[in-house]
């Protein structure tokens, strides 16, 4: 007796139709995928930049940091907003702090642990695929605030130290993303009116703020090179033709 057995399985002409219809699918979503990606890592970056503002406020506020022990509470690093290394502290008064003389934790931390932990050569925090960077106030030089940037390890424990009159009045924040058209587009500022800001972040690649191969120097967003203290540079491009605006 002869059986016949009935095999059934696809053509190659069904498999190719199929996976034609996928590989349109995948083309109209994935642009979306990573557009929605981009959002909220923008979104992210502004909420975080949001935090860390009303962080600066209460620790200022209770003088947890007063290096020249006056009375006035000054602003901090990230890592000193976390709890992950010691506050400044002064030796006497008037006194410039000293390093290693720190011994207090900030307890309970006002930011989240992974705000203590940095990474260079710019010292930064890398957070839902953008990176921020803390600069304080040094002393005033001709006329000029200079900014100073956290130690690698975070906080400060060497000289330059932060201006403890200045520090009590001034800070900025720069928000960029970590591998740009990828992570994020925009870059964004604050500082201690709460300004927020944005950078559209176009233009030539090589004026792109895009991971550590462009961070932002510390007066981009500033009317004057190297004056933190000056106002803020709001809708006119400056030298490298970046153009901050106000955060809708």
């Amino acid at each position: 007796m002869i059986r016949r057995t009935n095999q059934s399985g696809f053509t190659l002409i069904e498999l190719m139709i199929v996976v034609a219809i996928i590989a349109i699918i995948a083309a109209i979503a994935i642009p979306r995928l990573m557009s929605a990606r981009l959002s909220a890592n923008e979104s992210a970056a502004i909420s975080t930049l949001r935090s860390v503002s009303s962080a600066q406020a209460q620790i200022q506020s209770s003088a947890a940091i007063d290096t020249d022990a006056d009375g006035a509470g000054e602003y901090a690093y990230f890592a000193e907003l976390a709890g992950a290394v010691p506050l400044r502290v002064a030796a006497g008064a008037p006194a410039a702090p000293a390093a290693g003389a720190a011994t207090d934790l900030l307890n309970p931390a006002i930011l989240s642990s992974a705000f203590g932990t940095l990474a260079g050569p710019a010292p930064h925090v890398s957070r839902q695929g953008y990176f921020f960077q803390m600069w304080l106030p040094n002393a005033t030089a001709g006329g000029l605030v200079p900014a100073i940037a956290e130690d690698a390890a975070g906080g400060k424990a060497a000289a330059p130290f932060p201006n403890p009159n200045n520090g009590e009045l001034m800070w900025c924040c720069y928000a960029w993303p970590a591998d740009h058209n990828k992570t994020g587009n925009r870059a964004f500022f604050v500082n201690q009116e709460g300004d927020l800001l944005q950078c559209l972040n176009r233009g030539a690649v090589a004026t792109q703020f895009n991971g550590i191969a462009f961070t932002p120097p510390f007066d981009d967003a500033f009317t004057t090179a190297g004056d933190m203290g000056s106002a803020l540079r709001i809708g006119v491009a400056n030298a490298a033709g970046h153009i901050w605006v106000p955060v809708n």
